[in-house]
C-alpha cells in the first residue's frame, strides 16, 4: 500500500490535498493539532505538532506501519498570532512561526527522506510555501521569513535526494480561501476586485490539491527543486 503523509491535514489546503490523494489511491496518514481528525476510508489521523520531535517521529512511524511511504506533503503552517510591524515583531512570535513553518518542515522532511531512502523505491516530497516567500508583508515579517526558509529547504533536499529518485518541489499559493485568510477577507476582496489577481477570483484549496497530485503522480517525474506558483497570475508584473 502506498502511503502519503499530509501535515496540517484539517486545514483547507491540507484536507483537500488528503482527499485528493485518497481518490488517487494513496492511504493518507495526516497530522494536525486538533483532538480528532475526519472519518474517511483510506485515512489515518495522528494528533501532533510538527514543531515537536516526538510528534514527527510518531507520524513517520505510523506511516511506515501502514505501508510504503511514497509521498510527503508539508502543508502545516501558521501565521503570527498578532500582526505587528517588523519594527515591533517579538522573538516569541518569531519562534512560534519559525518553529512550525520552517523547523518542523525541515526535520519532518529529513525523517521522511531517510525512511524513503531505506525503502529504496524513490518518492515525492511537496512543500507548500507561499507567495510570501518572495513578497514583502511588513506586518507579518516572521511569516515571510519562514516561507523563504521553506523554499531553501526545497532546494537543499531536491539536491541531496536526487540520487535516490526522490523529487522535491514546492508550491507557492497566492490568495487562497482558507481559515488563515478568513480574517482579512474584506481586504483581499477589495484587492482582487481592483485587479490584483488577473484571473479575478480567490484561489481555492482544490487549486492547490490538484497541483500537489500532479507532482506526486509522475507527471513531473523529470522535475525537482522547482517552485510552482499557483496564484491566479498575481505574480505578473505589468505597466
Amino acid at each position: 500500500m502506498k502511503v502519503a503523509i499530509v501535515t496540517g491535514v484539517l486545514g483547507g489546503i491540507g484536507k483537500e490535498t488528503a482527499i485528493t490523494l485518497i481518490e488517487k489511491g494513496y492511504h493518507v496518514v495526516g497530522m494536525d493539532v486538533a483532538e480528532q481528525g475526519f472519518n474517511r476510508e483510506g485515512f489515518t489521523y495522528v494528533r501532533g505538532d510538527i514543531s515537536n520531535a516526538d510528534s514527527r517521529a510518531a507520524l513517520v512511524n505510523k506511516a511506515l506501519q501502514t505501508g510504503e511511504l511514497s509521498v510527503l506533503v508539508n502543508v502545516a503552517g501558521v501565521a503570527p498570532k498578532v500582526r505587528r510591524d517588523i519594527l515591533e515583531m517579538t522573538e516569541e512570535s518569531y519562534d512560534f512561526v519559525m518553529g512550525i513553518n520552517t523547523k518542523g518542515t525541515l526535520f519532518l522532511t529529513q525523517a521522511a527522506a531517510n525512511a524513503m531512502i531505506k525503502q529504496g523505491k524513490g518518492g515525492y516530497i511537496v512543500n507548500i510555501s507561499s507567495c510570501s516567500a518572495y513578497t514583502s508583508s511588513t506586518s507579518r515579517g516572521e511569516y515571510c521569513i519562514s516561507k523563504a526558509g521553506v523554499s531553501m529547504i526545497t532546494t537543499l533536499f531536491a539536491d541531496r535526494l536526487s540520487e535516490y529518485g526522490i523529487t522535491v518541489n514546492e508550491i507557492c499559493p497566492g490568495i487562497i480561501a482558507t481559515g488563515m485568510t478568513a480574517a482579512v477577507k474584506d481586504k483581499y476582496d477589495r484587492l482582487i476586485a481592483d485587479g490584483l489577481v488577473p484571473l479575478h477570483r480567490w484561489g481555492q484549496p482544490s487549486d492547490i490539491a490538484k497541483a500537489v497530485a500532479a507532482l506526486c503522480d509522475g507527471t513531473f517525474g523529470y522535475t525537482t527543486g522547482c517552485s510552482f506558483t499557483v496564484d491566479g497570475g498575481m505574480h505578473i508584473r505589468k505597466l
